[in-house]
């Protein structure tokens, strides 16, 4: 590691083969993986019909660029927008959850220039959010650890502190109001269906766009497509990447605000090629099938239980459950809890995750076996005993 910058406190592993939730380091010790790349592997390690599909593509063409049309592009654009429920939406591809979510800021920007007696630009994030890591998404991040060294930022952002302080902060700048429906960096927090139908309805009226990162969790991490579509709404924007490629870097941006955009003022050089939404494509037909069959509730309450279970198990250590579908936490009582399971586990062979102040996180492979799932949660239980 002697060349990379130093961005990364690594643990000291080095993973060669993976199948399902199940990866093998290079002494042939094999690890339950409940991490999935941060929710990324959403149909598993060496998914064969994934890599099937990627080689295939990969044979005939990687890349052109979007000067020509690309007709996975064009199929995987379709799916999303009837999937998502936004209607007479259009979509862009990019490489990443950032990007997706710059994409996002700057239609609503545009949409604010050009509308109205006066440029609207202003747009209202949480505390505890997290948007990404380039300058304007670090800025509408409602978490000041992640602002140190880097300002300054662009002006035109405001945290709520919760979703009732919203309307506290609206004013007539005020162009959009960008969310998590379940803040997973921030501790895998959901906020009430109810009081998100409130303000996506009352942000309508005022012709405030409503914008919402499911770069986390969407494509069927909550049990649903979108968490939108779990929680009835629908955005002016979604924003997503990680589970979208299975593992092939992809982000994207669905919004009914389809005519706001033109030629040249925004786009991408690898956004959206022949292998990354040949890819996505795969991805989503695989798990169609998975939610259409009924294996992903089973297997999301088979995870739920066992989660349970170790509150249950150990009141002194964990004190709830929270999340949706395979987008989980345990709530420790302290932070130290949390740390030393975390590194417990991993010496346990079993990959988990830090998140907010105290909570462990858990995002497996949405096509994680009950194998997989015994022997990950036994692990777990000696790592915490």
């Amino acid at each position: 590691m002697q060349y990379l910058l130093n961005t990364y406190a690594r643990f000291d592993v080095e993973f060669v083969r993976g199948e399902s939730a199940t990866l093998w380091d290079k002494d042939n010790n094999e690890y339950i993986d409940f991490t999935s790349g941060i929710g990324v592997v959403s149909v598993g390690h060496g998914n064969v019909r994934l890599s099937n599909a990627i080689c295939e593509q990969a044979r005939n063409i990687i890349h052109i660029s979007n000067l020509y049309r690309i007709p996975p592009q064009e199929k995987l654009a379709e799916i999303l927008v009837k999937k998502s429920g936004l209607e007479n939406g259009g979509v862009f591809f990019c490489n990443s959850g950032a990007e997706a979510n710059e994409t996002a800021l700057k239609i609503a920007r545009k949409y604010g220039e050009i509308n109205g007696e006066i440029k609207r630009y202003k747009v209202i994030t949480l505390e505890n959010s997290f948007h990404g890591r380039t300058i304007s998404t670090l800025k509408a991040t409602g978490q000041p650890k992640f602002h140190q060294y880097f300002g300054p930022f662009p002006d035109g952002f405001t945290y709520a502190k919760n979703i009732e302080d919203i309307y506290n902060k609206i004013d007539d700048k005020t162009i959009a109001v960008m969310i998590e429906l379940i803040q997973g960096e921030g501790g895998v927090n959901p906020f009430d269906i109810r009081e998100i139908q409130k303000l996506s309805a009352e942000l309508k009226k005022r012709d405030i766009l409503l914008i919402v990162d499911e770069v986390q969790t969407g494509i069927y991490r909550t049990g649903e497509f979108l968490a939108s579509n779990l929680y009835k709404i629908n955005p002016d924007i979604v924003t997503l990447a990680k589970g979208l490629g299975g593992g092939v870097p992809i982000g994207a941006v669905i919004t009914t605000l389809s005519d706001v955009l033109k030629p040249g003022d925004h786009g991408s050089t690898f956004g959206g090629n022949y292998l990354s939404t040949r890819a996505g494509l795969e991805v989503i037909k695989i798990l169609d099938e998975y939610y259409e069959s009924g294996m992903l509730k089973e297997t999301t309450e088979y995870f739920e239980n066992r989660l349970l279970e170790i509150v249950k198990e150990f009141p002194d250590k964990f004190e709830s459950v929270s999340g949706f579908g395979l987008m989980r936490a345990l709530r420790a009582h302290s932070v130290e809890v949390r740390d030393e399971v975390v590194k417990k586990a991993f010496e346990n062979r079993v990959l988990v995750l830090k998140a907010g102040e105290k909570s462990v996180r858990f995002l497996p492979p949405l096509t994680i076996t009950k194998e997989e799932i015994d022997e990950g949660f036994d692990r777990l239980k000696e790592s915490i005993k």
